[in-house]
């Protein structure tokens, strides 16, 4: 695989500790064309292996708007189904960039261990003393010994080691878009973390044309409905959350978006500190980054503060819980004091609504956020288009969010951007396929 690619496949034994490289098939590129196309594949592969594998979408880190998708697919131990959890961040763009296009982690390890994914080389290293502590200290474990801040984290904290049903793989510091209970399977396996970080190049088939056709989506794009807009206020006004967005002002410090995504979808709060304060905190983490809008209208409506509510979704992520589950089995059994619900994080048990049964997260809302696609206001079409777009995002690697804000982003741009970019001549009928076989 010449383009898009490092042409390389990395299968880690976790039981052996031994680690084999694969060239990219280019032939599975033009059947499955990428991100969860071809990690499923791979799943399938190796499926007696109960693997995880990690990918990233065929576009992802490239200057297409909000090309800053990767995959984890895996079999969900809440579900009993293959799932994928979307990796957003920078964590898609720097697993596309370390010298692997596809990562398949298979067996169990017999002690502690995480994974170093870097500059085309994989490294299986013991976390024998990382286990125990909790997402934020092995996070910066990692990046202080490897001397690289910029390297993304994927981390489990305590209940993914004890075996907790809500437990949650989580991107660096911070909550992310794991209803499936991967960070339970990561436990299990004996896998405390998975560091990525490259300085690889992406070659492309028409450099020039790419380039030109990516400012001219671009400019598109952002004349859409969210033009001008950011944080996750907007985002809850665009499903009908509206006074969300006055409920977190007060401790609001600053937006921040996903990789090349035209959309800030995270909105940073301060605890510790005023959130007008502009210049560099003295204290080591003042705040919290809100990646999860479901686990925070969830606290919410536990009748909490902002502040009580962001101190909790801080504590579920050093913990590495799934914050949407919490708020779910709080309110079950009526938990309401937010020292009571972080000392519960541990032992919360119980079947929740907000994993659902499909194949992709419900992290993204389950709807269009914008009314430039067309749809019947009645939601009557919302299910089967919210599947299928979803389904074109994780196989691109566009940001599963903003692909429910932009219509610009359509399947026949994305089509012809991955042609243009690799010169492999796909086309819909491929498409068409391969979201049959990842939705089915």
């Amino acid at each position: 695989m010449e383009y898009l690619s490092s042409d390389k496949v990395g299968i880690i034994d976790l039981a052996t500790r031994e680690i084999q490289e694969e060239d990219l098939d280019e032939e599975l590129v033009k059947e499955k064309i990428g991100g969860a196309g071809i990690t499923q594949a791979l799943y399938n592969r190796f499926e007696d292996e109960d693997p995880v594998v990690l990918g990233a979408g065929l576009l992802c880190g490239t200057l297409v708007p909000a090309s800053a998708l990767g995959v984890m697919t895996a079999k969900s131990p809440v579900t009993g189904k293959m799932c994928h959890v979307p990796l957003t961040l920078d964590a898609g763009v720097e697993l596309k960039y370390s010298g692997f296009d596809y990562i398949v982690i298979k067996g169990t390890a017999s002690e502690p261990i995480y994974l170093w994914i870097h500059d085309g080389i994989a490294d299986v290293e013991d976390a024998k003393d990382l286990w125990g502590k909790d997402v934020w200290a092995s996070t910066d474990y990692v990046r202080e010994t490897m001397g690289d801040d910029l390297i993304q984290v994927l981390a489990i904290g305590e209940a993914g080691e004890s075996g907790s049903e809500i437990a949650q793989v989580c991107i660096n510091y911070w909550a992310s878009a794991d209803r499936m209970g991967f960070g339970n399977l990561l436990g299990k396996k004996k896998v405390k973390l998975i560091a990525l970080r490259g300085m690889g190049l992406l070659e492309i088939a028409e450099p020039e044309e790419m380039i030109d056709a990516c400012q001219a989506l671009l400019t598109e794009v952002k004349s859409g409905a969210f033009a001008g807009k950011k944080g996750i206020g907007e985002l809850a006004t665009a499903i009908g959350e509206e006074d969300l967005g006055d409920w977190i002002a007060p401790l609001v410090h600053r937006h921040s978006a996903c990789f090349n995504t035209p959309f800030a979808s995270n909105t940073f709060v301060f605890l510790d500190e005023d959130p007008s304060k502009v210049e560099e905190s003295a204290v080591p983490e003042p705040g919290f980054l809100l990646t999860d809008i479901y686990g925070l209208l969830g606290l919410k409506g536990l009748g909490l503060s902002a502040a009580d509510a962001c101190g909790i979704l801080k504590a579920c992520a050093k913990s590495g819980v799934d914050p949407a589950a919490v708020a779910e089995l709080c309110e079950k059994s009526q938990k309401k004091d937010p020292e009571e619900i972080k000392g519960s994080l541990l032992d919360l048990k119980g079947p929740v609504e907000s994993v659902g049964q499909g194949p992709f997260s419900p992290w993204a809302p389950q709807k269009p956020l914008s009314k430039e696609f067309g749809l019947p206001e009645d939601g009557s079409e919302d299910s089967t288009w919210w599947m299928r777009r979803q389904g074109v995002a994780y196989i691109f690697g566009i940001h599963p969010i903003f692909a429910l804000m932009s219509p610009a982003l359509s399947e026949e741009k994305l089509i012809e951007l991955a042609n243009i970019g690799t010169d492999l001549d796909f086309a819909a009928e491929t498409l068409d396929q391969v979201i049959s076989e990842i939705t089915g």
